[in-house]
């Protein structure tokens, strides 16, 4: 009888090296990345700067956030370009391997991809509106 050969499975996506490469944020770091989730109501981490965006996905994060209308004084953004420990960090932390990264209200909530979606299907307005983050509509 001939023994079935079975496909080699990936060692890197098995749930125990997950867990390992969690272990491999150092506690400074995570709280660090803690502190910064929690520095603002609207906390993005992405390339470059909200004047000077530094790529295209964080350029269409920034306009996401002001199309919806973000107060700019519960929002902060985080240039992982200038900490290459937050910018591998984060992907960790938030188990997401890309950047740009939204957090509202300490809770990830995705990349660029996500935020397109949501403000297409007005999930992002809805969610913004609820956490109180937009800014006021002027008084008639």
């Amino acid at each position: 009888a001939s023994q079935a050969i079975r496909p080699r499975r990936n060692p890197f996506l098995s749930p125990r090296f997950a867990v390992l490469q969690k272990a491999c944020l150092s506690t400074e770091t995570r709280a660090a990345i803690d502190k910064a989730v929690g520095s603002a109501p609207v906390v993005l981490f992405m390339k470059g700067t909200p004047e000077t965006p530094q790529c295209g996905f964080s350029r269409a994060s920034i306009q996401i956030l002001g199309l919806q209308g973000v107060n700019p004084q519960k929002f902060t953004a985080f240039n992982v370009l200038e900490d290459e420990e937050l910018r591998q960090g984060i992907k960790e932390y938030s188990e997401w391997p890309t950047i740009p990264q939204l957090y509202v209200d300490k809770e990830f909530v995705g990349g660029t991809d996500i935020l397109m979606s949501m403000h297409q299907d007005g999930s992002l307005a809805k969610l913004l509106e609820e956490k109180d983050v937009l800014v006021a509509a002027e008084a008639e």
